[in-house]
C-alpha cells in the first residue's frame, strides 16, 4: 500500500501557521483578524530592493553562483564591517532565507542521531529542521520570572551528551525577546570551548534591541571564531520576508567547504532576489534606526496592554518583536482556536500562537502564547482590547 515516510510523519505542522485555516474561515465570514501570530513586519520594504530588480536588463535570468551573487556577498562583508566584524568573501554563503542556513548547518556538522542543545523556549521551527536532519534537540530551561536569562551554567553542562555537537541559540530571542548580555555570550562561548562544541547563532534580529542595550554577537568572541556559525537574513532587517534571502557566516573552512556541497546540490538562490538584496547595502542607516524606534514603541504598547489584562503575566522583552505571555487559560491551543471560530468583538478578533510548541519539556507553555508586535500601533491597542474581552468571555 502506498504511504509516506516515517521521517515526514514525525515532522510537525508549524505551530505558527497551523491555525491559518480557521483565520481564513473567520475572514470569509467578514470578521477582521488582527494577526499577532506571525513575525511579518508591516514596515515598507526599502525601494532600493525593488528598484534594483526593475533595472535588471539581461535577456536571460541565469543560475547564480552556488555560493551566492558576488555583489551580495560583498554587501554582507561591507555590512559586517560596519558593525566591527571583519569577514572575508569566503566566509559568506547565501541561502534561501535563514531557515535553509539552519538546516544546512545541522546537516554539515551533525550526523543522524547527534544532538544539539537549545535554551527553552526556542523558535519552534528548529524542531522541524532538526528532525529533517535526524538530530535531537535537548533543551535547558530558562524562566519567565528571570526574564528568560541564561543563568545556570551547571544546567547547561548537564544537558550536554556524548553525541552533542552544538549549542543553538537565537539572539535576540524568538520567541522571548530576551537580548543576551556579553556575560551570557561569554559563558556559552566558554562552555563551547570546554566541551568542544559548535555554536549556531541565529542573529537575524540583531538591529532590534531596546532600552539602550547593546547587542553582542558570538563573532565578537575572537577566541572561538572557528566554532561559530552565524545565521543571518534580510527578512526582518529590511522587511523583506518574501524575498527569502539569508546567509550562513562562518570562518571555519572545513565547515564552509562542506556546506558548499549542499549549496551546489540546490544549484542557486533566486538570481533576481539576490540582485535586489545586494542593493540594500545602499539603504541609509537612518532607515534601520527609524524601524527600531517604531518597534520599541509597539513593544511598549503591547506590553502595557497585556499588563492591563487580569490574570496575564509577562516580562518586558528587550529585543526582536515578540512577547511570551501566560494567560488565565488551561489550554492555549483551544483558546486560540476558540477566538477564531467562536468569538468576535465588534466583528473583529485576534490570532496568537500557542507557546507549547516552543518547548521540549512536556506540559510547558500550555497556558502561554507568543504574540508579535509587527502590526501598527492603533491595531495593537485594539487587539489588546479584543484579547481582554475574549478572556473575560472565555472564562465566564
Amino acid at each position: 500500500m502506498l504511504g509516506v515516510s516515517k521521517r515526514i510523519e514525525e515532522l510537525r505542522f508549524s505551530e505558527i501557521r497551523k491555525f491559518i485555516p480557521y483565520s481564513d474561515e473567520a475572514k470569509a465570514k467578514g470578521i477582521h483578524v488582527h494577526h499577532l501570530n506571525i513575525g511579518q513586519p508591516d514596515i515598507k520594504t526599502p525601494e532600493e530592493f525593488v528598484n534594483a530588480i526593475k533595472n535588471f536588463d539581461d535577456k536571460i535570468i541565469k543560475y547564480e553562483n552556488s555560493q551566492g551573487n558576488k555583489d551580495l556577498i560583498n554587501a554582507f562583508v561591507k555590512y559586517y564591517k560596519s558593525i566591527n566584524i571583519d569577514l572575508d568573501k569566503e566566509d559568506v554563503y547565501i541561502t534561501n532565507g535563514g531557515s535553509e542556513g539552519i538546516l544546512y548547518a545541522l546537516l554539515t556538522i551533525c550526523d543522524a542521531g547527534d544532538s544539539v542543545i537549545v535554551p527553552e523556549p526556542y523558535y519552534t521551527n528548529y524542531n522541524t529542521m532538526a528532525r529533517m536532519a535526524g538530530v535531537e534537540i535537548i533543551s535547558f530551561r530558562t524562566y519567565r520570572e528571570d526574564g528568560f536569562r541564561i543563568k545556570n551554567k551547571e544546567e547547561i553542562l548537564n544537558s550536554i551528551k556524548d553525541n552533542t555537537k552544538a549549542i543553538m541559540i537565537t539572539n535576540p530571542s524568538n520567541p522571548t525577546g530576551v537580548v543576551y548580555t556579553k556575560e551570557e555570550i561569554r559563558m556559552i562561548s566558554d562552555i563551547a570551548k570546554e566541551k568542544d562544541l559548535f555554536i549556531i547563532s541565529d542573529e537575524v534580529y540583531r538591529e532590534f534591541v531596546y532600552d539602550g542595550l547593546e547587542f553582542t554577537s558570538f563573532m565578537d568572541m575572537k577566541d572561538i571564531l572557528d566554532r561559530v556559525i552565524i545565521i543571518d537574513s534580510i527578512s526582518k532587517r529590511y522587511s523583506a520576508c518574501g524575498a527569502r534571502i539569508g546567509a550562513l557566516i562562518c570562518k571555519n573552512r572545513k565547515v564552509t567547504e562542506n556546506f558548499m556541497k549542499m549549496c551546489q546540490a540546490r544549484l542557486s538562490v533566486s538570481s533576481l532576489d539576490q540582485i535586489g538584496a545586494a542593493n540594500l547595502i545602499n539603504v541609509p542607516k537612518s532607515y534601520i534606526e527609524e524601524v527600531r524606534i517604531e518597534y520599541e514603541k509597539r513593544r511598549n504598547i503591547l506590553y502595557e496592554g497585556l499588563c492591563d489584562i487580569p490574570g496575564v503575566h509577562c516580562e518586558k522583552p528587550s529585543g526582536a518583536f515578540y512577547i511570551i505571555a501566560k494567560l488565565p487559560v488551561d489550554n492555549s491551543d483551544e483558546f486560540t482556536k476558540w477566538m477564531l471560530t467562536d468569538f468576535q468583538y465588534n466583528n473583529k478578533t485576534v490570532m496568537v500562537t500557542p507557546a507549547e510548541g516552543f518547548y521540549t519539556t512536556e506540559g510547558l507553555g500550555r497556558d502561554e502564547v507568543r504574540l508579535s508586535y509587527c502590526i501598527n500601533s492603533e491595531d495593537l491597542k485594539e487587539a489588546m482590547i479584543i484579547l481582554k474581552k475574549a478572556l473575560e468571555e472565555y472564562n465566564k
